[in-house]
């Protein structure tokens, strides 16, 4: 049977070359967006047979079941999630100005959108013998190093590092190994275009999704190399 990977939020940039990438190492890829169009879009540019077109809106309850439910009976696992859809890069604030319907928006999709989207594709990732799941986090948000920043943004992937901790611990005894990864500053809307090319942003989640057995878990890392949560 295929190695099956899920990677949300994958219609453009980091996400689209996480697909391409895996689907170069003979993965089944679900490219998913919000909008089915252009994750259709976005598979026939990659132009590999082995990348399906998914609709995933992260931040819609309905939908996350109504793809579970589809993966569930076309292939009756998944090996690899990549948590990538994100965003709300809110520069323009800092946490005594911040608008609040923004922190809650990159909340939605930061945090609570890989929480959900984690729990409904669980029971299929422990139908695999080899799962992995990849929250893709920020070095922004790490508190080793925290300072003013964009305040939804950074909040919301320290909740998702926080996020990640929990359930590379409860996941542990199923053999689910959950690392969060920095791509770090790479070249993507709303990023400047001084940033690093996004095949090197990618190759980082890649990477943690192709862990062996015995890999690390619980683990925050960019380029291969760990990082302080």
């Amino acid at each position: 049977m295929s190695t099956i990977a899920l990677v949300t939020g994958a219609n453009r940039g980091i996400g689209k070359e996480v697909c391409r990438q895996l689907a170069e190492r003979d993965f089944e890829v679900l490219l998913s967006g919000r909008d089915i169009e252009k994750a259709e879009a976005a598979t026939a540019d990659i132009g590999l047979d082995n990348i399906v077109p998914a609709q995933l809106d992260v931040t819609d309850q309905t939908s996350i079941k109504r793809l579970a439910a589809n993966v569930t009976e076309r292939y009756g696992k998944l090996d690899v999630l990549v948590n990538n859809a994100g965003g709300h890069y809110d520069y323009w604030q800092t946490a005594l100005t911040a608008d609040f319907a923004t922190v809650r928006e990159a909340a939605e999709t930061n945090l609570y959108g890989p929480w959900h989207v984690t729990q409904a594709f669980v029971p299929l990732l422990k139908q695999s013998d080899h799962s992995r799941i990849v929250n893709v986090g920020s070095g922004a948000a790490s508190l080793n190093s925290l300072g003013a920043g964009p305040p939804a943004y950074i909040a919301s992937k320290a909740g998702l590092h926080a996020l990640t901790l929990m359930l590379a611990a409860e996941l542990r005894e199923d053999g689910v190994l959950v690392n969060a990864i920095c791509p770090g500053w790479v070249a993507t809307d709303p990023n400047n275009p001084g940033g690093r090319p996004i095949p090197e942003g990618a190759s980082g989640i890649v990477w943690a999704a192709l862990l062996p057995d015995d890999g690390p878990t619980g683990g925050f890392f960019r380029d291969q190399q760990p990082l302080a949560w």
